[in-house]
Parts: C-alpha cells; structure tokens; sequence
C-alpha cells in the first residue's frame, strides 16, 4: 500500500482467504491499514464466496466485526452494472466486477490474488497484489 495510504481497502476473496489462512504479508497488511484507520470494505458478493462455517471462521468473523470494516450489499443495480461490465471487458466473474465497480465508487485501492482479472476489468484500477 506504500507510504501515501489509501482511506479506503476493498478486498477481494483471494485477500480473505489469504488472511484465514494465516498469511503474514496479509495480516501485517491489514494490521497497517488498521492502524491507520482505513476502511475495509468487503463486498457481499466476495464473502458468500469465502463463507463457509463462521464457527470456524473466527479469525474472519473478527476483521468483519472491526469498527472500520463494511460489507456493501450487492443489490440490482451493483449486479447490473457488474453484468454489463463483464460484458464490455468480455468476462464472466460478476463478483470480480463487482469488486471493480465497489473500488471505482469508493476510490479504493483493491487488495487482490487475481491481478490479471482486474486489470482486464479496469486498467486503471489501483491494485495491491498478494
């Protein structure tokens, strides 16, 4: 995320699934942004893809309970808009769009594992890959 922080964190399932799984680039990441206030925002489409047992899950229950964490809902006209962005970007992955769409309205930067697919969906996208 370097030295000029963004306000703003959108991630997407590989970060999530990254942070369950202990991964400590992730973590200290998050930690960063933590400490600096940011928001996270995960878009809901991206957490009914990581979702499985939230007993399980305690280590992502906690970072979604956090005070600067938001869960966006992903409502008809965030999935149309993600549709036709697939459409024009010749894709299929609407919650990927829809993660675009989330970052671009947020002015976020997108913490990502599928840096390929993002920059299809918008070159322009400012992306931390992990």
């Amino acid at each position: 995320m370097g030295k000029a922080r963004p306000q703003t964190v959108v991630l997407d399932a590989g970060a999530l699934i990254a942070f369950e799984r202990g991964d400590g680039r992730i973590r200290a990441l998050f930690r960063e942004a933590l400490k600096a206030q940011a928001r996270l925002v995960v878009p809901a489409g991206v957490l009914g893809q990581v979702w499985r047992d939230g007993a399980r899950q305690v280590p992502l229950r906690a970072l979604l309970s956090g005070p600067t964490t938001v869960v966006p809902a992903l409502d008809q006209a965030l999935a149309e808009a993600s549709g036709a962005l697939c459409g024009r970007a010749g894709t299929s992955d609407v919650i990927d769009a829809s993660v675009v769409l989330t970052a671009r309205r947020e002015r976020a930067v997108v913490v990502t594992s599928d840096v390929n697919d993002m920059q299809r969906l918008d070159p322009t996208l400012l992306l931390h890959p992990i």
